[in-house]
């Protein structure tokens, strides 16, 4: 008999557009994933009407997420890729955690202190409860493993503890979910100014996006920070430079790195034409899954396929799931 795959559960907010970070630091393990795993992946169109409540632009973000991560390899025949408003049981767990939540533990966290301090007039009680709401996207598959990077530990330590309370109160449903990556340190890709890692709200012309045309991706690379070269053989190479080493270690080949590697021990570099090289070798990685993408926005009823065919997965995991929840809660009245 095959051996049932453990279940994976992931959330992407549909805004913004994605980057090389993104690629690199998430969807790559997404498509790694779905070859080993039972996967469900969550565009999280919910989550992002608590800080977007206007949703002019919904539909297309959405539409936008869904082309990007199936450009970079993402199969929906493998995975459950859906949509959280299709998945009406998520609602309702939702508001049963809600009255296993306390206003106190909802305030202190890290996510929501921020929000409040950002946007002081959009204090909404979807803000608050951000993390039940998680928690129910996450807990509603019965997923054992959640990739999560170092800023949502925290409400993946909530899930815990609203999964616990929830069997501890009514009976074992739930498992609890772990933080899941790849044995291996998750990749921060650096921006191009030197400052920090690539980002959808900071400098938009020191981060990559997928979306990015060949122009303006070189444009990007040429602007990035460097300075006038070592003056001494084999000296440690300053942030800046190393960061850019390390956006070469994601698309140039082995050799041309050495090739520079070289140049900069013997005092020979010349960044000019290292940012070239560089500017080629992200516009050659970067174009097809563009061209990808834009492809798969144009055929609207095959994204609308996709989405019902994810909806249909989903949906079948969460109604077994609120099977299990009613009847242990005693909500089955006949």
């Amino acid at each position: 008999m095959e051996k049932k795959k453990e279940i994976v559960m992931s959330g992407i907010r549909p805004t913004g557009f994605l980057h090389l970070g993104n690629y690199f630091g998430a969807i790559r393990n997404y498509v790694k994933m779905q070859e080993e795993f039972e996967c469900f992946f969550m565009v999280a169109d919910l989550h992002s009407l608590t800080t977007h409540p206007d949703t002019k632009e919904l539909k297309a973000n959405v539409h936008r997420v869904l082309a990007e991560n199936i450009a970079c390899g993402l199969d929906p025949d493998k995975v459950a890729f859906y949509c959280q408003s299709h998945i009406h049981e998520t609602a309702e767990l939702y508001l049963y955690l809600n009255m296993m939540a306390y206003k106190g533990e909802l305030e202190k966290t890290t996510t929501f202190k921020d929000k409040v301090r950002q946007n002081p007039e959009n204090v909404n009680a979807g803000l608050l409860t951000y993390p039940v709401l998680q928690t129910a996207d996450i807990i509603l598959h019965r997923a054992k493993y959640v990739p999560v990077g170092k800023d949502q530990e925290q409400h993946l330590e909530m899930a815990r503890t609203f999964a616990n309370r929830f069997n501890h109160r009514y009976g074992d449903v739930f498992p609890e979910p772990q933080a899941f990556n790849y044995n291996q340190s998750l990749v921060k890709v650096p921006s191009l100014d030197g400052a920090g890692k690539m980002s959808k709200s900071e400098n938009q012309m020191a981060t990559l996006y997928l979306a990015d045309n060949d122009d303006m991706i070189r444009k990007k690379v040429m602007k990035a920070k460097t300075d006038s070269g070592p003056t001494e053989k084999n000296t440690p190479k300053p942030d800046y430079i190393e960061n850019i080493f390390l956006l070469m270690s994601l698309v140039c080949t082995p050799e041309t790195i050495q090739r520079f590697e070289e140049d900069y021990n013997s005092c020979t570099i010349r960044y000019g034409d290292l940012k070239k090289q560089l500017a080629e070798d992200m516009v050659n990685f970067i174009a097809p899954i563009r061209n990808k993408v834009d492809a798969i926005l144009q055929d609207e009823e095959g994204l609308k396929q996709i989405m019902q065919k994810g909806a249909e997965k989903a949906n079948k995991s969460a109604a077994e799931t609120m099977k299990q929840v009613r009847q242990a809660m005693g909500l089955n009245y006949f």
